[in-house]
């Protein structure tokens, strides 16, 4: 896509300046951009992409939020939508950690030799100081040759600052080298940041002006990296390191056997959080009290008389699966809760700097079925609401890990509801029994990901990760943070949830979903040795997965029989909204091969776990 082009993200018109937000990950951009932008701000997919890009307005001007990148390049999405965004800018402001100049100045001398006017945001300045770290804030203005003002965002301290130096933001110093070779290529390349990109071998940027790429990136990089520590040496004042708790607490998570201490606290403190408070107690005021025990009967009272709810249209909007009654009880009274609660917990672990350190953790384990550590986020925000873990896929680096994960999501990992009823359940039938069902889960999930990984072509990504600072999880930024995702995975998901509702319900009214129940049962029957019953669960569990575990507490089964139900269960298809938000999130191809292919796991898992043990 030509950045000339319009496109959700980067589209404005006359007059208007593109304002971009560009950094390194983890230094505060969302902050200045929620302070800067208020309620005029809408998150939608770049085109082309699954990356996010936050688009807001100041006065007349758009102001654009890009992914955290270390450099502007083209190595995998994050980076090539950076690069496409702010060739559109005709303003940047490069926010950057006070604590970690070394590494954020190349992205900064990198937006310097573009030569697009720029502001420096020098953000966790409070940091800084408590790190005894000093930093001539006029001498790197200087050297840099653009405004540099001292904040920190999460304190709400220099925002306005930043904001009122927009006017005087100017390019900054380019290296002289690298402004000459640039300056050589204006004749061939349109303008000064393109330029660049074609100097330092951007294929994509080369092909849209008829180029050949220029195969100097590693000269111009080098000599970025060693202007970058000449800057530091003469501005930065760090005193000599000293053993911190919080540097101490943060190789510990880094190390085999604490680090593997540190997540079962963790993760034992999510399942308290998330599986037990919201799912538990959360859910049972939302759902049951509030929602099936007020909302729906006044919903029905107020529709019936208009609308009987034994007609075909009646049963559509106030019926077992009604868009009035179920669905909205489903999404305000279940999902929401949930869906505020793994967010909550998401954020305190990224505020906190531990996030970043289990992905490095859990890297090598990952690599193992082709992932890498970073894809331990959508499989943890996956047990909690499998929707959730699709849409987080996005932050992988290839679209072979996005698929790898999303198979695994929706094959072998059940949500946070499920979990419920399936922990209740095999509770009743003993320990060895239990464990005999977490090892076949854990061996689908094994066996999945490595066949997945020798079959699908291509090479996973390395993880390239910065480990910040550890760090207490500041409030006002959880509930920030909290409060958007959100809203936004709200405000996304709702579509896709009333449609499955609609067409349960029309297949509820046809005959459709008592024809399918029929079909079902020889299965179930022959080769599963379960009861003709266990049919209807498995067809619940297309509509909500725990609709289908519950379903099965109603049977009387042996304790076998309950291991294989659970199997079954749990490796069966996702429910209609996590099958809605796969086919938006993979394609037509990809999700109906994930919905096929979990029929088949299931049942053929299933059926020869029943075969030995019944």
């Amino acid at each position: 896509m030509s950045p000339s082009c319009c496109s959700n993200a980067a589209c404005t018109e006359a007059g208007q300046r593109n304002i971009v937000l560009v950094g390194n990950p983890n230094v505060g951009k969302s902050i200045f951009f929620s302070a800067w932008s208020g309620v005029y701000a809408d998150v939608s997919n770049f085109p082309g992409t699954t990356v996010e890009i936050s688009r807001g307005k100041i006065g007349e001007d758009v102001l654009l939020d890009t992914p955290g990148v270390y450099g502007v390049s083209s190595f995998n999405d994050e980076e090539r939508v950076a690069r496409d965004v702010i060739l559109t800018a005709d303003l940047v402001v490069n926010v950057i950690d006070a604590t970690h100049l070394e590494r954020d100045l190349f992205l900064t001398l990198q937006l310097a030799d573009m030569g697009i006017p720029m502001v420096v945001a020098l953000n966790f300045c409070d940091e800084a100081e408590n790190l005894d770290i000093r930093i001539d804030t006029k001498g790197l203005e200087e050297r840099l040759g653009v405004p540099v003002v001292s904040t920190s965002a999460v304190k709400n301290h220099g925002l306005k600052e930043v904001f009122a130096a927009l006017a005087l933001a100017r390019p900054g110093l380019s290296h002289p080298e690298i402004d000459q070779a640039v300056t050589n290529l204006l004749d061939r390349i349109d303008t000064r940041p393109e330029a660049l990109m074609v100097l330092e071998g951007d294929e994509v940027v080369a092909e849209r002006h008829g180029v050949t790429p220029e195969n100097d990136r590693e000269r111009v990089y080098l000599l970025r990296r060693q202007r970058a520590n000449d800057i530091v040496g003469a501005t930065v004042n760090r005193p000599e390191k000293t053993a911190r708790f919080r540097d101490l607490l943060g190789r510990l998570c880094l190390h085999p056997t604490s680090g593997l201490l540190i997540l079962s606290a963790v993760l034992w403190g999510c399942y308290q959080l998330i599986g037990v408070w919201v799912a538990g107690d959360i859910v049972g005021l939302t759902e049951e009290a509030i929602m099936q025990g007020h909302w729906e009967p006044w919903i029905r009272g107020l529709v019936n008389p208009l609308v009987p709810e034994s007609s075909v249209f009646g049963q559509i909007l106030i019926g077992e699966f009604g868009l009035l009654t179920m669905t909205i009880t489903y999404l305000l009274g279940l999902l929401l809760p949930l869906v505020v609660g793994f967010y909550v917990a998401l954020s305190l672990l990224e505020d906190s700097g531990y996030l970043p350190r289990l992905a490095t953790f859990v890297d090598r384990l990952m690599t193992s079925i082709g992932l890498n550590g970073r894809a331990i986020i959508p499989v943890i925000l996956g047990f909690g609401c499998v929707q959730l873990g699709t849409i987080t896929t996005r932050i992988l680096g290839c679209k072979r890990e996005r698929t790898i994960a999303t198979a695994i999501l929706n094959f072998v990992v059940p949500c946070s509801a499920q979990i419920g009823v399936i922990a209740g359940m095999l509770a009743a039938v003993g320990f060895m029994l239990s464990m005999t069902y977490v090892a076949v889960i854990f061996t689908c999930l094994a066996v999945l990901g490595t066949v997945l990984n020798k079959v699908i072509p291509g090479q996973s990504s390395a993880l390239l990760i910065d480990l910040p600072p550890m760090r207490l999880p500041r409030p006002t930024n959880v509930l920030r943070k909290t409060a958007i995702r959100s809203f936004f995975f709200m405000k996304e998901a709702y579509i896709w949830f009333f449609a499955g509702s609609l067409g349960v319900s029309l297949l509820q009214v046809s005959g459709g979903l008592k024809a399918w129940q029929n079909l079902v049962a020889p299965l179930t029957e022959g080769w599963l040795h379960l009861p003709k019953e266990a049919a209807t669960a498995f067809v619940m569990g297309m509509v909500r997965r725990d609709f289908g575990a519950a379903g099965l507490t109603d049977l009387t089964l042996s304790p076998w029989q309950v291991v294989v139900s659970l199997v079954v269960i749990t490796l069966f298809v996702p429910c209609i909204a996590s099958l809605m938000i796969l086919f938006k999130e993979r394609g037509f191809k990809e999700a109906t091969t994930v919905w096929l292919g979990a029929w088949v796991l299931a049942f053929s898992v299933g059926g020869l776990l029943a075969q030995i043990v019944l």
